[in-house]
């Protein structure tokens, strides 16, 4: 009996060390505490950023006329829809693939990096999550200026390819490892990469579209199409507002990472100066305080601070907002009164104009005090001692990024114009592309849509 306990005994506590080894390794840990953290709050930050979808939806629909809206609601659903299967099965891959020359990446295809069964490739589901929702951002932008005149096929089209290719390059060069990234450009959350984007690409659009019917007269002078909802504008930019918290400080990819609350002031701030100095001007300007003009504004300075956002002092990012909310109500009567391009919601101005200067802006205001604590590194601006060279890198991102966007757009526009048509008839602009595009109305029994000429 002696003998049998004796050969037990060892059995068991061999046993029970097994155990006590397998307990201990799924006790939380300091490390795997901060991973699950960067992992929730990445996730939380991605869906923030996909409400944005229906902020963008609210503006565009408000800013327009009633007979479209639907048709603006479906681009904002699709864009989003077609453009995460095309970036699942290209886009990702090309942004953070192995890198090639520094233009592009060549792996990572439908996700296949991501392994559920270890905690890097969990991780990899949650990164691309986070960038699915700034890839459609970046399409979305262009539904608006396009918006009242666009056949709904050739939106679909445009958007696969953007979220596929034009999007996903521009990426890499400053995100993933490209080019630009090298030289040591600073974009922390996409003033370039996202709204720049998108705005270039809505530029070529806008030009390859041409304006509406009724927007300029003979005598090159034009004539105001007024949104028919700015209640809804109103509610599209404020949850664009509580989106961007999301888009910026979400964009350190990490809950660990303290300059959040930062980021997070230095958003809020610039948004609010550019609101109150797009106010001012527009009120200096056309002699009232414009409403769509200060919504606009506050949208400008958001745009403009998504680059600089880590690396600025709350200070510098309300001079930032400031000069924001002026650019965009000049460059929305430039485009418009001088340029003559239709851009229904000033999309242009505010995503690739304010885009630009908040990019540039990192180059004059960046304190190496911030940059370190949001991880970004020491870089001061020419305002801080920093000199011009930040700038230059800056100013190259910007330029190289405008010809490559502009140019691969005007030609995927071009193609489609030639092909399947890029604009729906007269008769269909009239009607109304509700009716003539998706056979329904937005307001049924209370539009009457064939009064104009």
């Amino acid at each position: 009996m002696l003998h049998r306990v004796l050969k037990v005994i060892p059995l068991a506590l061999l046993f029970t060390f097994g155990l006590a080894i397998y307990a201990f390794a799924d006790e939380p840990s300091a490390a795997s505490n901060a991973v699950a953290i960067n992992t929730v709050w990445t996730l939380v930050a991605a869906f923030l950023v996909f409400f944005m979808q229906p902020g963008f939806a609210m503006v565009e629909v408000g800013f327009t006329r009633a007979k479209n809206a639907s048709n603006i609601l479906m681009k904002n659903l699709m864009d989003f829809s077609v453009g995460s299967i095309a970036f699942w099965l290209v886009g990702f891959g090309i942004m953070f693939g192995a890198d090639k020359l520094g233009l592009f990446g060549t792996s990572g295809f439908f996700l296949s990096a991501a392994n559920p069964a270890t905690g890097e490739g969990l991780w990899q589901f949650a990164y691309w999550m986070f960038q699915i929702v700034f890839a459609a951002t970046a399409a979305t932008i262009v539904s608006g200026a396009m918006a009242e005149r666009t056949k709904f096929p050739a939106y679909l089209i445009y958007s696969v390819f953007i979220c596929a290719l034009i999007y996903p390059v521009v990426g890499h060069w400053i995100w993933g490892g490209g080019w630009l990234s090298s030289k040591g450009i600073i974009d922390f959350a996409g003033s370039t990469v996202v709204h720049s984007v998108g705005g270039w690409a809505a530029l070529a659009g806008a030009i390859l579209l041409g304006p509406r019917l009724g927007k300029y007269n003979k005598d090159k002078t034009s004539n105001a199409i007024p949104g028919h909802n700015i209640p809804l504008a109103a509610l599209g930019v404020f949850i664009l507002w509580f989106g961007w918290f999301g888009f910026n400080a979400g964009s350190t990819t990490a809950g660990t990472n303290l300059s959040i609350a930062t980021i997070a002031v230095t958003t809020n701030l610039a948004a609010a100066a550019a609101a109150i100095t797009a106010m001012f001007t527009a009120w200096k300007k056309f002699g009232k305080p414009d409403t769509s003009m200060a919504f606009n504004g506050a949208l400008a300075g958001l745009v403009a601070i998504t680059a600089p956002c880590a690396s600025v002092s709350p200070l510098s990012a309300i001079i930032i907002g400031a000069i924001a909310g002026i650019l965009v109500v000049l460059s929305v009567e430039f485009i418009d009164k001088v340029l003559h391009i239709d851009d229904p919601v000033g999309a242009i101005s505010v995503h690739g104009v304010c885009g630009a200067w908040g990019t540039l802006s990192v180059g004059l205001f960046a304190q190496s005090a911030y940059g370190q604590s949001s991880g970004i590194g020491a870089v001061n601006g020419f305002f801080f001692g920093g000199g011009l060279s930040q700038f230059f890198t800056q100013l190259l991102g910007v330029g190289s990024v405008f010809i490559w966007v502009f140019g691969t757009a005007s030609i995927l526009f071009f193609i489609i114009k030639k092909t399947i048509g890029l604009r729906v008839s007269k008769e269909d602009e009239l009607k109304g592309l509700d009716i003539t595009e998706h056979g329904m109305e937005s307001y049924a029994g209370f539009q009457i849509f064939t009064t104009e000429k």
